[in-house]
């Protein structure tokens, strides 16, 4: 055989698999007429022939067809832009497509059998554009919709097909500005719905759509990699579906105006509101929830009902206070609209998700009574499940965990997300945290692995990431890249996924020379753009330290050193021995360059800045854990950072670091006592974490759950020995706890640890390891061995 065939062949090959994996594209190898291209589908994006494909609408598709048979599988491949929500015979089967970019818009793969009959079917699709209102973290080209078939013989189903398509009129968008919610608020509008426009019943078989119009086709679905230019360079979903269960139904704290079923608005107990009236109710679901509501009316010909939603009230002087309490108190919050026209078993629901511990009906009727026939709620987040423990006889510690679980899941659904009421954005300094916290609860790293790959490709030209991606609206923060660098090396620390961390070298490499372009000549990074965000804390200009604008910032310099550390250990790990030594070497430079000068003999600390005027929590707790503060002054910085008040001090968020530092300087053990804003967040009726302690805003901010994962991680002392989490190591600090059982999920199964503590003498520790690792308890100074499977040791 001839040498070039055989590489051809060996070429073939190498790319069966990948294009099997992607049988939605036809099954080409190499381009050979217009007709015949790699990557290209064999569907269709669609969209309604007249109206604007870019202002906010609602779209509805359906295509209908007939079956002789039931096949044991019929695979499916659907996205939209914006999103769709797919019905297969009045079943909702998928929402999507998982947020994504135009670059890496992603579609879903979905068996449609289940849900099929013999005789005639219905495939329904509500696609809506939220136009110029759209989320932040919402990309769009223009309104769209795509689905294919799998297989030649259900050509039928693919787009355009017999699809039919009409505007559905009844939804007008609300835009919700930061005046209504209080607020920095991108998250999209919300909904003003009126039942006289809603074509009833449009998703079921028997549904007359004569009069529908016939989609035009905008272009044909393509993958990454087609050829030509594309809008849309569809992917598959990395991630499963979002959860979607039934929320509990919530209680009245207040009404007026009517008399009520205490029951309400639990089905079966409906609450009828008479004709020429109105009311008001307040209801309190209990704690903070993101639904999907669905408002069951009938009758209300002329009336309207408005639902407002908050995560807490305010008073007469617009602070939230204790979030249990609702006497004297008002709702401010994003609404919904609903203008019944009066027809029975009316079923309303929104487009987007709502957040809220409150909900506030307001009903106003017309000639006919209003019957609410009862409100349900579906919960949806991200299917995180709670896969560890921590158990230690402390109600408080019990109450910090469910408290911090319902914020880590509240703040996760296709992304990350900051918060779920006001932004929905997937910040990396928020990030960082969250999928520490993922890994350590649940497991489950594949939001993770998603959030990685978005910050890599929301990088610009001249090497940063976004500060939050997906995000249509750019913003940079800088520090962010570099947290984005730290967040790569924990998930080599904590699996063994070699091809997915060597992906990111390249963003890392850019990142690196990003900041090391503009490093000073005294040897600490220079000034910088764009905004360089640390921590809202008080004496910070808008969250940033001083020097950032001017240059001289040591925390940012000691942020990029601490970054290149690992960058160091990555490169070293996949064989580039010189850029290893050379990122070493040039964090080496920078913390001695920050330590000559900006240590302060006298205070014993690191200053923020050459000048040393300006002294922070926040740069001694990097000065110890980048090692710029010498090992045997780490222990005594760190008690100084915790004793003096005078220091900026570090909020909600940047406690994480604290902590971490904390751990590193060898005072784990004060780690419990450090717990007092969460007791304030519980003793001032919180269900989730605010933003900060710095000002009312968010009631939900996932940097909050650091505890979450600081149990398992500072107080049981359960941590990779090294990359890849095979070596565990232990090294508890247990404080004044005398007994505490934990248990957690690693790739190979699960850790368990109990310890049995007597403060100041012994420690009897019971560890049981997963096969295939090995590990190491550190007790003071002795350390002792560990290998797989339960074993008991007693240490003084």
């Amino acid at each position: 055989m001839k040498p070039n065939i055989r590489h051809r062949i060996i070429a073939i090959l190498s790319l069966w698999p990948f294009l099997c994996s992607l049988a939605q594209e036809n099954n080409i190898l190499v381009n050979t007429d217009w007709d015949h291209e790699r990557h290209a589908w064999a569907s269709s994006w669609i969209t309604h022939p007249t109206e604007s494909r870019s202002d906010f609408g609602v779209f509805l598709f359906r295509n209908s067809f007939n079956l002789e048979t039931i096949p044991d599988s019929i695979t499916v491949y659907v996205s939209a832009d914006n999103r769709y929500r797919l019905l297969v015979n009045g079943h909702e089967i998928s929402r999507g497509p998982a947020r994504g970019s135009l670059m890496h818009w992603r579609y879903e793969t979905l068996n449609i059998a289940p849900y099929l009959h013999v005789g005639e079917n219905i495939i329904a699709s509500e696609v809506y554009n939220l136009g110029p209102l759209r989320p932040a973290a919402q990309y769009s080209y223009q309104t769209a919709f795509i689905f294919q078939a799998k297989g030649d013989q259900r050509t039928s189903l693919n787009t355009p097909g017999n699809w039919t398509v009409w505007k559905n009129e009844a939804y007008e968008p609300i835009e919700v500005t930061g005046d209504m919610v209080r607020g920095y608020y991108v998250a999209g509008p919300t909904d003003r719905i009126t039942g006289s426009k809603y074509p009833w019943g449009w998703e079921s078989v028997d549904f007359d759509d004569s009069n529908w119009e016939k989609p035009v086709v905008l272009s044909r679905g393509v993958g990454r990699g087609y050829m030509h230019g594309t809008p849309w360079m569809l992917v598959p979903r990395n991630i499963p579906m979002m959860e979607q269960s039934p929320e509990h139904d919530p209680v009245i704290r207040e009404a007026s105006g009517i008399d009520f079923d205490p029951q309400f608005p639990a089905l079966n107990h409906p609450l009828t509101i008479p004709a020429e009236s109105s009311c008001t109710l307040l209801l309190d679901q209990g704690y903070l929830t993101t639904t999907y509501p669905i408002y069951k009316l009938a009758g209300g010909k002329g009336a309207s009902l408005r639902a407002t939603y908050a995560e807490s009230l305010y008073d007469n002087e617009l602070r939230k206070g204790n979030r249990d309490q609702v006497e004297g108190k008002q709702m401010i919050g994003c609404f919904d609209m609903i203008i019944p026209e009066g027809g029975a078993g009316r079923v309303y629901r929104t487009l987007t998700t709502r957040t809220y511990r409150y909900l506030e009906l307001r009903v106003t009727t017309g000639a006919e009574p209003l019957t609410i026939e009862g409100i349900e709620a579906n919960f949806t987040a991200y299917p995180f499940v709670r896969n560890a423990s921590f158990s230690a006889g402390d109600p408080f510690l019990d109450e910090l965990q469910e408290i911090g679980w319902r914020t880590a899941r509240l703040c996760a659904s296709e992304t990350y997300m900051d918060c779920p009421y006001y932004e929905q954005l997937q910040y990396l300094g928020d990030t960082r945290i969250q999928a520490l916290i993922s890994l350590y609860v649940s497991g489950d790293d594949r939001l993770m692995r998603n959030a990685l790959l978005q910050a890599d490709q929301s990088r610009m030209y001249d090497g940063l990431t976004l500060s939050r991606a997906p995000s249509a609206i750019p913003q940079i923060i800088p520090p962010f890249s570099l947290y984005w660098i730290d967040m790569v090396h924990d998930f080599y620390m904590h699996r063994e996924d070699d091809p997915f961390v060597r992906s990111f070298l390249p963003g890392i490499q850019a990142v690196l020379g990003w900041f090391e372009r503009r490093m000073g000549p005294d040897g600490l990074m220079g000034g910088l753009e764009w905004l360089n965000f640390s921590d809202w804390s008080k004496g910070f200009m808008v969250g940033s330290p001083p020097g950032v604008d001017l240059g001289g910032s040591a925390l940012v310099s000691l942020n990029f050193a601490y970054a290149l550390e690992r960058a160091a250990e990555l490169f070293q790990h996949f064989e580039d021995p010189y850029l290893a030594e050379r990122y070493a070497n040039l964090s080496h430079q920078i913390k001695s360059s920050v330590f000559d000068l900006c240590y302060n003999e006298e205070k014993g600390l690191l200053a923020d800045t050459r000048e040393q005027l300006d002294f922070s929590q926040h740069t001694n707790i990097f000065g110890i854990l980048s090692d710029c503060i010498p090992d045997s002054l780490q222990h005594g910085v760190m008690e100084r950072i915790l004793d003096d008040s005078t220091l900026v001090q570090t909020t909600i968020y940047y406690r994480f670091y604290l902590f971490r530092a904390l751990f590193k300087a060898g005072l784990g053990d004060h780690y419990l006592g450090q717990l007092g804003p969460w007791k304030e967040m519980i003793d001032k009726g919180l269900t989730t974490w605010e933003e900060g302690d710095y000002e009312e805003r968010s009631d939900c901010h996932a940097w909050g759950s650091s505890p979450n994962y600081d149990l398992l991680s500072i107080v049981c002392g359960i941590n990779p020995g090294r990359p890849g989490f095979r070596e565990v190591s232990f090294t508890p600090n247990l404080g004044d706890l005398e007994h505490v059982k934990a248990s957690m999920p690693h790739p190979l199964g699960t850790i368990r640890a109990e310890y049995d503590h007597t403060p100041g003498k012994q420690l009897k520790a019971t560890i049981e390891l997963p096969r295939g690792t090995s590990g190491e308890i550190r007790w003071g100074t002795q350390r002792v061995k560990l290998k797989a499977g339960s074993q008991t040791v007693l240490m003084k």
